[in-house]
């Protein structure tokens, strides 16, 4: 079994879609609109074939994501080597993006960052 694709509701479809495929090499399909809920989504789809679905609607409850909290707490990209881990967040660092922690090699022998991307949500950098 495998996990098909995880999604998020998003209160800018239009940017958070950019940010996927600016800084993390995925690729947009062109969009679906339902017409009659006002429904939008974009499939991104990442270089190994995960996907992720952003969507949005009208009258969405748009809470406080503090970083330590119960559910999903981040999505995970591996980029392949320690240097790339940095390059992508500098790079992140200094479009302003507010760096949580790292780069560093975590206790359990992970080298990572993580940052606060679009709309709040972690994302985890790792090789």
């Amino acid at each position: 079994m495998k996990i098909e694709h995880i999604a998020m509701y998003v209160n800018n479809l239009e940017a958070t879609r950019d940010f996927f495929i600016k800084y993390l090499g995925g690729k947009s399909n062109d969009g679906y609109h339902n017409k009659n809920t006002d429904f939008r989504s974009y499939f991104i789809t990442f270089e190994a074939g995960a996907r992720l679905e952003i969507m949005n609607k009208p009258g969405l409850n748009d809470m406080e994501k503090p970083l330590n909290r119960t559910g999903l707490i981040h999505i995970a990209f591996s980029v392949g080597s320690k240097e790339k881990v940095d390059e992508l967040t500098n790079t992140l660092k200094e479009d302003g993006f507010e760096v949580v922690s790292g780069p560093r090699t975590t206790g359990d022998g992970y080298y990572e960052s993580c940052i606060v991307g679009v709309e709040g949500n972690q994302i985890e950098i790792t090789i």
